[in-house]
């Protein structure tokens, strides 16, 4: 008995792990998503595996080359090397984005969960002063919010942070609002569960799958936020590389050197297509659920 118990368990993890490749068989598109996903980031967390030549480094002579064996996506107005900007700008575009709408989905969330459970004068406050700032366009209050905070890396992640702080806010009080009228909520009142646990480890267990997608969701539109910003200025300054940061630089040189905006924005579409087909996937795999 005790020699079938390791084949045994080892059949079922053979079991399972057949199982999830018989799901990914089945959903495609998600296999396509995680490899795109899994490939930025890679190049987020290793640029420096994928080119050994420095981001920053001018070379005034050889400006404006067209892509070549020397410099896979050509050089820029002062010389840099652009494959090694887009490169390493990956890093610093979706550490933006993805801190910005995590501290928008933790702060949002737990707002929303709390105002939807609980209720009353408090969630009426807020849901109030949510549909204030869901009034004006993304773009417009993100501008705004870095017109009056300035430029740099802490005040264009705040300023994306309050932008989709208020849509989490919603989905979360939906979430929560939905939940407190459940049973299972009515039962663990009943048997004296203090209403703190309930919340914390019933009601946030069934509302999070909800912010997991939504956050997902968000991040093509962050994205194409941030980069927008970059593109007005407003966002990272030079050197320092970013995608929309880039696109800024290249916007005078459209016809002279075309690849200094086509290639940072072929990573803007690739990493937006790879997250909205991933944040489809799992919406699937939560409303089949």
């Amino acid at each position: 008995m005790s020699a079938a118990l390791p084949a045994d368990l080892r059949g079922g993890r053979g079991e399972r792990t057949f199982g999830l490749l018989r799901e990914l068989r089945r959903r495609p598109e998600m296999v396509l998503a995680l490899v795109i996903v899994g490939f930025l980031l890679f190049t987020a967390l290793f640029p420096g595996a994928l080119t050994d030549l420095s981001p920053t480094d001018v070379d005034v002579a050889g400006a404006l080359q067209p892509p070549s064996a020397a410099h896979w996506f050509g050089t820029d107005d002062v010389g840099r090397d652009v494959f090694a900007r887009v490169i390493y700008g990956t890093r610093v575009t979706l550490s933006i984005v993805a801190g910005s709408l995590a501290i928008s989905a933790v702060l949002g969330g737990l707002a929303g969960l709390v105002a939807g459970y609980f209720g009353r004068w408090p969630d009426m406050v807020a849901a109030r002063g949510v549909d204030v700032i869901l009034s004006f366009p993304p773009i417009i209050l993100g501008v705004v919010i870095t017109g009056v905070l300035g430029t740099g890396i802490t005040n264009l992640v705040m300023a994306l942070a309050i932008v989709y702080l208020p849509l989490f806010f919603r989905i979360a009080r939906a979430g929560a609002i939905a939940e407190a009228g459940r049973t299972y909520v009515e039962a663990a009142r009943s048997l004296g569960v203090p209403e703190w646990q309930i919340l914390v480890r019933h009601v946030l267990r069934n509302v999070l799958p909800l912010i997991l997608v939504q956050y997902m969701i968000l991040f093509p539109l962050a994205l194409q936020i941030e980069a927008a910003l970059g593109f007005l200025g407003l966002g990272i300054q030079p050197p320092t590389p970013d995608w929309g940061a880039i696109l800024e630089q290249s916007k005078n040189y459209l016809l002279f050197a075309p690849w200094m905006s086509v290639f940072p924005g072929l990573f803007i579409v690739l990493a937006a297509s790879g997250v909205i087909l991933l944040g489809r996937s799992v919406q699937r795999i939560v409303d089949a659920a």
